[in-house]
Formats: structure tokens, sequence, C-alpha cells
């Protein structure tokens, strides 16, 4: 390699250190996608079997939306009435335990789920979790 450096390279250089212009910084990786479109819905007061069917149809909507993140509130079960009946399960049948359930074991959402998280106390703490969904094909 030659150490020469030519007049126009020269001039090059000249012409970029007097430009004010300001260069991007590209080891500051800025996502151009980096707000979220966020949506929730809140399942107090569902039974299961509506609840699922809510939160099956949101996923779906937001979705086709292109909403990128869901909370879901199922609240955290401790004014369920399900203690009283000796023959439903205490945990599994109440929303918080239940509707994260039948979200993982539903192939068709899965696939257009990117991530489920456990929520921030702002957003619910443990009565509610995430959903980040992907990009709409």
């Amino acid at each position: 390699m030659s150490n020469n450096i030519s007049d126009k390279d020269k001039k090059d250089w000249e012409k970029f250190l007097s430009n004010e212009e300001k260069l991007p910084n590209k080891d500051l990786k800025i996502k151009k996608d980096t707000t979220l479109k966020i949506k929730s819905i809140d399942l107090h007061g569902l039974t299961l079997e509506q609840a699922n069917i809510a939160v099956n149809d949101f996923i779906i909507k937001c979705y086709e939306e292109q909403i990128n993140k869901l909370i879901i509130v199922t609240g955290k079960g401790i004014h369920s009435q399900n203690e009283k009946d000796p023959y439903v399960s205490k945990d599994l049948s109440i929303l918080k335990y239940s509707v994260p359930e039948f979200i993982s074991n539903n192939i068709n959402l899965m696939k257009i789920i990117n991530d489920i998280q456990d929520a921030k106390i702002e957003d619910g703490g443990s009565g509610a979790f995430y959903i980040y969904l992907k990009k709409l094909k």
C-alpha cells in the first residue's frame, strides 16, 4: 500500500473537515421503530370462556391494526368466587393463570406473537402481562 495521498483525497478531506453538517453517529443504533403502538384489554369480571374469546379476538384485531405491544389485565384472582366451588381448581381457573396458558397453547396466536412477558407494576404487575406482536406480513 502506498503512503502517498492524492490531491483529490486531500481536497475531499479538507472539504469534509470544513463542512458544518453533523454526521449521524452509526455507533448509536437508533431503531426507526422504537415507538410502540400499545393497546390494552381488561378481563376483570369475565368468565374463563368469555376471557379466552375476548383475548383471541383482541390479539388478532391488534395484529391486523399493526399494534406492537398489548397489555392484558387479568387481575390477581383475589376476588375470584372459585374458592367456594370444591370441584374447581383454585389456581388454574383464575384468569391470571388460565389466559396465558390458553394463548401459549393456541398455535395460530403463537404464530403472530414474538414474546409474552410479565407486566411492570405501573401496568398491573402480577395481575397483567405483555404480549409483543410480530409485524404484519
